[in-house]
């Protein structure tokens, strides 16, 4: 048995099309467990139809997938060769401009919710504005709701001063799901040493993202990924880095359009997004084994590839998601 498929492999992020023949992907490529987006750009109630769909999905396809609770959800889902979903939102525009609705996504399964996805919106700033503000009143009240039902908290688009205020005002590790240091690759997408050290010095853990946009494009390779990602185990240590690859399988054009823009900003048809093109050695899920052999090709240990490959997603969701947690205020 290779060293991959003894692995118990998660992936913090992926917001693909999900089928079974996605899904089907993720087990061929030894994936046990990932953090799949239904909301982006959502209301509460097109959110309910977007979990009403996993939860269809679910039941037909009870041989493949499960939605999971908490992270000892992975270890059920390696052994019995099923994955274990975990529903997330990459921004809180579901939970709308009322606190209740943290609770009440936690009770319909959602595991994981960004705070902002690139704009500014009732919780803080993302990346892309021009001013951070830091996280609002609102958000704190956010904070301290997710902290309290066991939802991790995700930094991935969310401004720099946003995210530090929300790493001090959590009372739990937080996430950032899929980005890739800023000396890396220079992006706002991309963190700062002042976000991801106060991060991981708060048992939190961020996951190295292969999305081209923010890893490089195209051309880069599979040895400055990896050499990455052993970097980043010998700055912030090996209990403290993951994989969140970002994947967008099954999706044809127009979504990259809806995913960049939503309904906040109009598109003329010359101006439209495309997909950016994925270097060669990973184009998805199937090529998971190709990160492992990278990592390995860079000195780090097995168990050490093993706690990046998913490990630290595992500790880090068991300990968020503790489900003995007092459940209602109201």
């Amino acid at each position: 048995m290779s060293l991959h498929e003894r692995l118990t492999v998660v992936d913090g992020l992926q917001i693909s099309n999900w089928s079974r023949p996605v899904l089907e992907e993720l087990r061929s490529g030894g994936v046990s467990a990932v953090n799949a987006t239904c909301a982006v750009w959502e209301n509460a109630a097109d959110t309910l139809r977007s979990v009403g769909q996993w939860l269809e999905l679910a039941n037909r396809n009870p041989d493949l997938v499960f939605l999971a609770a908490t992270g000892e959800d992975i270890d059920k889902a390696k052994r019995q060769n099923r994955i274990a979903v975990f529903l997330g939102f990459q921004n809180t525009s579901p939970f709308e401009d009322d606190y209740r609705n943290v609770e009440l996504f936690h009770r319909l399964g959602v595991r994981i919710a960004q705070l902002t996805y690139n704009n500014q919106n009732l919780l803080g700033s993302g990346c892309f504005e021009s001013s951070d503000a830091g996280l609002t009143r609102y958000g704190r009240v956010v904070v301290e709701e997710m902290n309290r039902v066991g939802m991790l908290i995700d930094l991935s688009h969310v401004g720099y001063r946003t995210s530090r205020e929300a790493i001090e005002a959590s009372a739990v590790p937080v996430s950032i799901t899929h980005s890739n240091p800023l000396w890396f690759y220079d992006t706002p997408r991309n963190k700062p040493n002042e976000v991801i050290q106060p991060l991981v010095e708060r048992g939190g853990v961020i996951g190295c993202c292969l999305y081209p946009t923010v890893s490089g494009g195209e051309g880069v390779t599979l040895e400055s990924f990896c050499s990455m990602v052993s970097r980043m185990v010998d700055l912030y240590g090996p209990t403290s880095i993951g994989i969140g690859s970002d994947c967008t399988r099954g999706w044809d054009q127009e979504f990259v359009g809806w995913l960049r823009n939503g309904r906040w900003q109009p598109t003329h048809p010359e101006d439209a997004p495309t997909w950016p093109l994925w270097p060669n050695w990973f184009s998805g899920p199937l090529d998971f084994p190709r990160l492992t052999e990278g990592l390995s090709s860079t000195g780090l240990t097995d168990d050490v590839i093993g706690a990046v490959m998913g490990g630290n997603w595992s500790r880090l969701f068991t300990e968020v998601m503790d489900t003995t947690k007092e459940h209602a205020h109201v």
